[in-house]
């Protein structure tokens, strides 16, 4: 285990070399140290082909796109329920060894589901089907967790001379918060860009090569490029947590209140639910949004432009949430969160009224425009209320909920699409989008009754 000591030691003695990036993002290789930015974005590439992927192969080799659904339902589950599991588990014994041991599980599990996909003798039934829907579970829920533990190491870097800024005159607290934003806001791209990336990926390799070539890929760049992050100095910066860590933990640059336990329990219980709930509302917007994009797109070209059509939303949401970086300061988290997600609400009523392909382009883009800056505050806000001691759990927590999400939005919008067409299933987007603005201001009102006695 890394001693505490270790987090306020720099974290490379070579001398910086000038980053590239544009204003404040020239900071991040300085705080994290140098390759940590690609490998933060590369290692989590498989998370977000393995869904996917599963699809794509077991459809391709069963002829049945049920039991390929199932096979992919079961990545999703089983990564909703691990992810939280691995989360802890890095909260009690470090980031590096629950990293590098996920890493080899999920290698192997990957593995066995290729193997599974092409023994099967006959997909002639669910039944027959059992093996691979169990490896596809464990495949899910053994994947790294790379975009939330890349979360929880920028916090420690941001924060972790918060209480010798006065002192040693270390950078203030308004300053560690702008990097914070500014972290968040490049992970909130990064997420993006490989939520796009990773199924488009999956499809080139897939119709051009192979159906066992994108998750064989998938299973190298995890052997590899986890493991490398996994030791990477960043890591120094996450402190395991005690065995009994404080109930709550304090916002950067407050002091704590002498509350009960209890007190304190309960509103950081409520507080910490709030987020991951939302985060199940952010997924179930997506899921809905593809789904009823694929009825859309079928009515007017064909229903595979459908990822194509998502992938709009998704370039601009990306940029939109780089912009957090340079937001004011004084626009406080639930304050931004209410603001965006009333954005949010009131865009995706622009969903119905597209009568072809490139107007649903043009609202895309628009509508995406405040899904960057919800999903940036809503980890913002998850990081503020973690326990102390529970930040990754808290990360994996919320990416969790985004995939839970996602499979709930699927469901209802293919329900809705397939019955009533792709306008009822747009209803579902709409719904999590209020969900979101109801949540943020649930949000705004349980901050302000923080116990302070």
């Amino acid at each position: 285990m890394e001693k505490s000591s270790l987090a306020s030691q720099p974290l490379s003695s070579a001398p910086a070399r000038p980053s590239r990036l544009p204003g404040r993002f020239a900071r991040l290789p300085e705080l994290a140290g140098p390759g940590f930015l690609p490998l933060g974005l590369f290692a989590r590439l498989p998370l977000a082909m393995l869904t996917v992927g599963t699809l794509t192969l077991v459809t391709a080799v069963s002829h049945s796109y049920a039991i390929g659904g199932m096979a992919a339902g079961a990545v999703g589950i089983g990564s909703a329920l691990g992810a939280p599991v691995l989360g802890s588990l890095a909260d009690r014994a470090g980031q590096r060894i629950v990293l590098l041991v996920a890493a080899v599980i999920n290698t192997l599990a990957v593995a066995g589901l290729l193997a599974a996909a092409y023994l099967t003798p006959a997909y002639g039934s669910v039944a027959d089907a059992v093996g691979v829907l169990i490896a596809a579970f464990l495949a899910g829920a053994s994947c790294p967790q790379v975009g939330p533990m890349a979360r929880v190491r920028w916090m420690a870097l941001t924060t972790r001379n918060l209480s010798q800024s006065s002192a040693n005159g270390g950078r203030s607290v308004a300053a560690n918060r702008a990097d914070l934003d500014t972290a968040l806001s490049y992970e909130g791209t990064a997420d993006e860009i490989t939520f796009v990336l990773g199924p488009a990926l999956v499809g080139v390799l897939a119709s051009m090569v192979a159906p066992w070539l994108p998750l064989a890929l998938a299973a190298v760049m995890t052997i590899t490029l986890v493991p490398a992050f996994a030791i990477h100095p960043s890591q120094l910066a996450v402190v395991p947590a005690p065995r009994k860590p404080s109930a709550g933990a304090v916002p950067p640059g407050e002091q704590a209140a002498p509350v009960s336990p209890a007190s304190r329990n309960r509103w950081a219980g409520a507080v910490v639910a709030v987020p991951v709930i939302a985060m199940v509302c952010m997924g179930t917007f997506f899921g809905a949004t593809q789904n009823a994009l694929s009825a859309f797109s079928a009515q007017y070209a064909t229903a595979e432009i459908a990822g194509l059509l998502y992938a709009v939303m998704g370039l601009s949401s990306a940029v939109a949430a780089l912009s957090v970086a340079f937001w004011p300061q004084r626009f406080s988290l639930a304050s931004r969160w209410i603001a965006a997600a009333l954005a949010m609400s009131v865009l995706s009523l622009l969903l119905l009224l597209p009568a072809g392909i490139w107007p649903m382009i043009f609202v895309l883009l628009i509508l995406g425009i405040p899904v960057g800056p919800v999903m940036v505050t809503v980890f913002s806000i998850g990081g503020v209320v973690a326990p102390a001691g529970r930040m990754a759990t808290v990360m994996t927590a919320l990416a969790s909920g985004i995939v839970a999400g996602t499979a709930l939005g699927s469901y209802l919008a293919g329900q809705l699409a397939e019955t009533q067409g792709p306008g009822a299933a747009f209803v579902v987007s709409m719904a999590a989008a209020a969900g979101l603005l109801l949540l943020g201001v649930l949000t705004w009102l349980v901050m302000k009754r923080k116990p302070q006695a």
